[in-house]
């Protein structure tokens, strides 16, 4: 399989991915969560939230997206710098890169651990946004709780500065942008956002226009698409971490 044990620490290299879990110390429900960070963020930083997820059952991986935590090929401050002078340019395809490593890490966990349910796929910020692309990607990714997330990377109202992107972001776009590829989503995966009704940096309404977007994939079962909204800008809470818990055991059936 390409793997290298690094540490006992529950870590391992899965080709060029480094990658951490939890397992639950009980009853495994023979699911797996794929959680991941949002920008500038680590794998690391997410062990409690792994552990959660673990001990309602689930085996509870994250991964380091490109360019982040062992994957950083610069300075924290020259990765900040080049976000500033164009962020489109440069995060653009860590979104599309890191999302299109999500089938390579499900066929890890399901030979590693046995597992022979579904997928539930989640994130803050970018990591949100990640797991949107990735369900659109992979027809195992039977849920996603995408937390202060956006299926819009264009974000029409948000309160970035305007970037540019190159002709390669631009090809991550086409091919990845969750709004404009709504073919990708016929298999009505599970979808919940929950974000910040008052978030100018991630407007919320994308996720509505997302829902509209998919209107017909969604006729039969519009309980699988939901919007939860709290009274927050842009703010990652213990509301949403516990909705997306909540979602993940709901759509285990």
């Amino acid at each position: 399989m390409g793997t290298k044990e690094t540490n006992k620490l529950n870590h391992e290299i899965v080709d060029h991915i480094p990658l951490i879990w939890e397992e639950p110390d009980g009853e495994r429900n023979g699911h797996l969560v794929i959680w991941l960070p949002g920008l500038t963020g680590g794998k690391d930083g997410l062990r409690p939230h792994l552990r959660m997820f673990a001990d309602a059952g689930f085996v509870a991986v994250s991964y380091d997206p490109y360019e982040h935590g062992e994957r950083m090929r610069e300075s924290r401050e020259l990765f900040i710098g080049k976000l500033r002078s164009n962020k489109r340019r440069y995060f653009w395809p860590m979104i599309a890169m890191t999302a299109e490593e999500y089938p390579r890490v499900i066929d890890w966990a399901v030979e590693r651990f046995g597992l022979t349910g579904g997928v539930m796929a989640g994130g803050i910020s970018m990591g949100g946004d990640i797991a949107l692309v990735a369900a659109g990607l992979d027809n195992r990714i039977t849920a996603v709780a995408a937390c202060i997330s956006t299926p819009d990377w264009l974000r029409p109202g948000t309160d970035e500065e305007e970037s540019h992107p190159d002709t390669y972001a631009w090809n991550c776009y086409h091919r990845c942008n969750p709004l404009t590829n709504a073919n990708k989503y016929e298999h009505a995966p599970a979808i919940r956002f929950l974000n910040g009704a008052q978030d100018g940096h991630v407007p919320p309404d994308g996720a509505h226009k997302f829902r509209a977007a998919l209107l017909d994939h969604y006729a039969a079962c519009p309980e699988r698409f939901e919007i939860t909204e709290f009274d927050v800008a842009n703010q990652f809470t213990d509301g949403m971490l516990n909705g997306a818990l909540e979602w993940f055991v709901r759509n285990t059936n």
